[in-house]
C-alpha cells in the first residue's frame, strides 16, 4: 500500500513539473515528457527525462529550472542555440551537449536554423517532487 502511495505521489509530481515544461516551451518549441523515475540508490532524488522539439525558428522563453535539478542537454538533431547564466551564446550540432547547475538561468535556448528543426533531449536529476520543472521569466 505504501508503494502505491509513493508512486502516485511521483506520478502526480511528474505531472505538474511536466506542465512547467510544456508551458515554458510554447509556443516556440514542444516539450514531451520521456521518462521519470525515483533513483532507488539515491533517497530523494529522481530522474526526469523530456524531449524538446524546435520547428525552424523556434525558441524558448528564458527561464529557470526547479531549484534542485542539474540538468544534461543532448542534441539528438539539428543545431541549438543555447545561453546559461551570463555565459557565451553557443551552438550546439547534434550529438553535443552541454549542462544547467542548479538554480541556472536559462537566458536563450533555440533553434539555430530557419529552415530545419531541432531536438534535445534534457535529462534532470533533482528532488523527489521539485516542480515546476521550468518557470518562464516574468
Amino acid at each position: 500500500m505504501k508503494a502505491r502511495h509513493v508512486l502516485a505521489t511521483l506520478l502526480a509530481a511528474a505531472s505538474v513539473s511536466f506542465a512547467g515544461v510544456a508551458a515554458a516551451h510554447a509556443p516556440g518549441g514542444t516539450a514531451r515528457p520521456a521518462f521519470s523515475h525515483a533513483i532507488p540508490n539515491i533517497p530523494g532524488k529522481s530522474l526526469v527525462a523530456v524531449e524538446v522539439t524546435y520547428p525552424p525558428g523556434g525558441a524558448s522563453a528564458p527561464h529557470t529550472h526547479a531549484r534542485s535539478a542539474f540538468i544534461y542537454a543532448y542534441v539528438v538533431s539539428g543545431a541549438i542555440e543555447s545561453q546559461v547564466d551570463d555565459g557565451p551564446v553557443r551552438v550546439y550540432k547534434a550529438g553535443e551537449s552541454f549542462y544547467e547547475a542548479p538554480g541556472a538561468h536559462h537566458r536563450v535556448s533555440r533553434n539555430a536554423s530557419k529552415t530545419e528543426p531541432a531536438r534535445l533531449l534534457a535529462v534532470f536529476v533533482l528532488d523527489t517532487g521539485d516542480a515546476p520543472l521550468t518557470t518562464p521569466d516574468k
